[in-house]
């Protein structure tokens, strides 16, 4: 079985999850482990794109409705047709 030391763990962080494995009635590393195996396993986390971060921050739910300007060009219709 691997080790692995995690550095810079914010303290709430850890607060958190030893609750958790309180309320589980397990050890702190028993919890962790669970949750890494679990998380391990997932592919649930993806790297966003730019359209679903834009849509989770703004957009007229979270109030930054912009209205976009109409579109206009000064250039000609150009028809394709023969």
């Amino acid at each position: 079985m691997a080790n692995i030391t995690i550095r810079d763990l914010p303290d709430q962080t850890k607060e958190s999850l030893r609750v958790q494995a309180a309320k589980s009635g397990i050890s702190l590393e028993a919890y962790v482990r669970y949750v890494l195996q679990i998380v391990s396993m997932s592919d649930r986390f993806v790297q966003p794109g730019i359209l679903e971060l834009a849509g989770k921050y703004f957009g007229a739910r979270h109030g930054a409705d912009i209205p976009l300007p109409e579109r206009s060009s000064k250039r000609e219709e150009v028809e394709f047709n023969s």
